[in-house]
Parts: C-alpha cells; structure tokens; sequence
C-alpha cells in the first residue's frame, strides 16, 4: 500500500478510528497492548507514536507522564488528534502532532526517543524494501537500550478474513492471490475502499527481522490472545458479571505470549530492545 493509499483509505474512516480500540472487538487489543507498554516503559519516557492516527496510544501515554510525539501519515486523522489533545489535559504532554511517514523519520535526529511505537505502519508495508527502511529509520532514532513496540497482523488473519467476508470469498478462487498470500504474506485487494495491500507476518520471522537492526525480542505477543472471535460475549459479560470479566481478562493477558496463539491472532506486539 502506497504512502498515498494509507491516506487516502484512512482519510474516510474518522471518528470510527478513534472509537476503534473502545470497541468489543478493539478493547481486547488495546488492554494487552497497553499492559505491554505499562510492564516494559521506563518512567517518564520520551515516545514517538508513529502511525499512531488520532492519537489514542498517545494520549494514554501522557496520562502516565510520558512526553510523546504523535505522527501519522493521514492529516484528517491528525486533526482528530488535536481536537482530542485539546479535550484532555494530559495533552499538555504531547510535545508535537506532526505528519511522517515510519520510513522517513528524518526531522528526529539519532537516538532520540526512549521507545517508538509503530502500530499500524509495519502491516501497511508488503514490500520488504519499505520494511527493511522503516525498521532502520526506527532504530536510528531509538537510543542504546531504548524500546521498540511493533504491531504485526498475522498472514492467516488475512486468510480469515477472505473467507469471511462474502464479497471477498471470491479471491480464494485466484491461485496467485491464494499463493502470494501464503507465500510471500502480501494481501491485495481489488475490492473498492477496502483494506488492501497489507502485509501479513509469520511470528517465527518477526525476532529475526529486528535483530538484524540492534534489537533483542523481550516479547512477541497475541493482541487478541485467546479472545479472537469471542469479543462481544466478553463485553457482555463486563457489564453482566463484571467479577468473571476481571478472571478472564487476567487470564487473556496472562497467556498473551503463548507461542501455540501466535499465527491465529490477528494483530501481534513485538516487544524489543535496543542493544546498548
């Protein structure tokens, strides 16, 4: 997916993107990524969010007295960021709300941030040149022992999802869509103002890659945990039996980095460290 058609795709979305991570389906991902960031970021941490959009990681970041830079590619979404940043006072703490794309970090100098969030951009990003610049420009500007969260989506997620959607199912039907899929992890498709040109990881490449750019995993991790698919009975039962909900969401988080859920998630969180 070009620079251009992340804009464009997100450009429509607006509130929804905002409102994305509170829903059933979304809330699941934001708690374990959120324990991700509480059990691993030092206190009062300087963070760029980037690919962050209206800034929902951003703000809960500030809120924990962290100082963030928020950066995305969609201006429509920036804009929401700064209606929102102006509602909270945490927002204080956002030092910039800035247009980038994860591939040019050049108005950071080097070793910058104690830790960079990229939870969006690496699975917009099918070419493995665009990848291989958006891992260096991130280390580049993460300091010695500094931290890397990076938010994959998982090749059979976009397998899944093929054979959900009704309008979609037919792309099962084209070999090389099918084999480039699996294969290679690219998912095009042709579908009008639907996600497309993504790239969908293998969990055993994701330690790997990074390595090759300074960095030590300390965890890779299903966002949705066990949770996939069964999201709204959990909301339920947040409002129903709010007791058991805990139970279950301590127990989400708590198996989040079994290896045997791994490629069955559909979002994962690497979790790395750079070398000092």
């Amino acid at each position: 997916m070009t620079s251009e058609a992340v804009r464009s795709y997100y450009a429509s979305f607006g509130e929804r993107e905002w409102t994305r991570l509170t829903t059933p389906i979304g809330a699941i991902e934001f708690a374990v990524n959120c324990h991700a960031l509480v059990k691993h970021l030092p206190s009062n941490a300087r963070v760029l969010d980037i690919g962050g959009g209206p800034g929902r990681y951003a703000l809960w970041l500030a809120e924990r007295g962290h100082r963030v830079i928020l950066a995305d590619l969609s201006s429509e979404l920036l804009a929401i960021a700064r209606r929102k940043a102006a509602e909270f006072p945490s927002g204080t703490l956002i030092e910039e709300i800035v247009e980038a794309d994860a591939q040019d970090l050049s108005r950071w100098d080097d070793d910058s941030f104690d830790a960079v969030l990229s939870l969006g951009p690496f699975y917009h990003l099918p070419n493995p040149a665009d990848r291989e610049r958006a891992a260096g420009e991130l280390s580049r500007v993460v300091r010695p022992s500094g931290l890397a969260f990076v938010a994959f989506m998982t090749r059979y997620s976009f397998l899944r999802r093929t054979m959900a959607v009704p309008d979609e199912r037919r792309h099962l039907t084209q070999q090389e869509f099918v084999e480039r899929l699996l294969e290679e992890g690219v998912f095009i498709n042709d579908v009008a103002g639907r996600f497309t040109h993504g790239y969908g990881a293998h969990p055993e490449e994701i330690a790997p890659f990074f390595e090759q750019y300074g960095f030590e995993m300390l965890e890779l991790l299903a966002s949705e945990s066990i949770a996939g698919g069964i999201q709204d009975p959990l909301a339920e039962m947040s409002t129903d039996i709010p007791e058991a909900y805990q139970v279950a969401l301590d127990l989400i988080l708590r198996i989040a980095s079994d290896q045997s859920i791994l490629g069955m998630s559909d979002h994962l969180l690497y979790v790395g460290k750079k070398a000092s």
